[in-house]
């Protein structure tokens, strides 16, 4: 996917570039001219992005925005207030995402991270749980240098942290084929965790186990608005259910 290639500009050296772009394509797809899918638009955005014209992409339709915060235990998002703030105030739902790194530390220690830097949850009606943005390695091995099991336990101590701070359980980013094969396409997290899927298609095509649905699909890396080109899979009303965690 292609915020993977913005992560992978900040590596040094062309052979880093050369084959996180041969994966990026493989494994997803580049970027086609298809018309977008069913569902509510949004978008999701990061430091690549800037600062971003919120007005304009409300008027064209956006309702919802996830905003990258933090990546690792060793970065955050310098324009994250413009984006974070600046969705919310013309009125979409938002929320916030961590770039996962299960390379450096624990989950627990980079939940703890994201929600100390932006990534936490209020019940005000339009704010999304925050996403656990987990793929492949733009630095590296793709699954990081852990096993199955071992990718399995770190996602598990990430969410769970994660909701014992917040209430709330995380969206889990990510394709189907990464996380079969750094997870072993395990089932164990689709009972709690939204589904938000990356695929560059015409189809969502087959999901990773457990999750019969998916809450948001990320099918484009450029398109009406800035960043990438989102749907979430059900009304507007629904969004608010999901950012109300019920009702509010």
């Amino acid at each position: 996917m292609h915020r993977l290639l913005r992560t992978a500009l900040r590596a040094t050296g062309a052979a880093v570039l050369a084959t996180v772009t041969a994966a990026a394509t493989a494994l997803v797809g580049a970027a086609p001219a298809h018309a977008a899918p069913a569902g509510l638009p949004g978008m999701d955005v990061s430091s690549y992005q800037g600062n971003v014209n919120w007005s304009t992409a409300w008027a064209n339709g956006a309702r919802f925005a996830y905003v990258k915060a933090t990546e690792g235990t060793y970065y955050t998002n310098a324009y994250f207030a413009q984006q974070y703030n600046g969705s919310y105030n013309v009125g979409m739902i938002r929320g916030a995402y961590h770039f996962a790194r299960p390379d450096t530390t624990t989950g627990a220690t980079q939940a703890n991270y994201f929600v100390d830097h932006g990534g936490g949850w209020s019940r005000d009606g339009r704010t999304l749980p925050g996403a656990l943005d987990i793929e492949y390695n733009p630095y590296g091995a793709t699954c990081y240098g852990l096993s199955q099991a071992s990718m399995r336990s770190w996602i598990a101590s990430f969410v769970n942290q994660y909701y014992a701070r917040t209430g709330r359980w995380a969206t889990i980013y990510t394709t189907t084929d990464w996380w079969s094969t750094c997870t072993g396409n395990t089932s164990q997290f689709a009972a709690n965790n939204p589904l938000w899927i990356a695929r560059y298609s015409s189809s969502v095509g087959t999901l990773p186990a457990g999750w019969g649905t998916y809450s948001f699909w990320q099918w484009s890396s450029s398109g009406t608005f800035p960043g990438d080109q989102n749907v979430w899979n059900g009304t507007l009303d629904r969004l608010r259910v999901l950012a109300c965690n019920g009702t509010c």
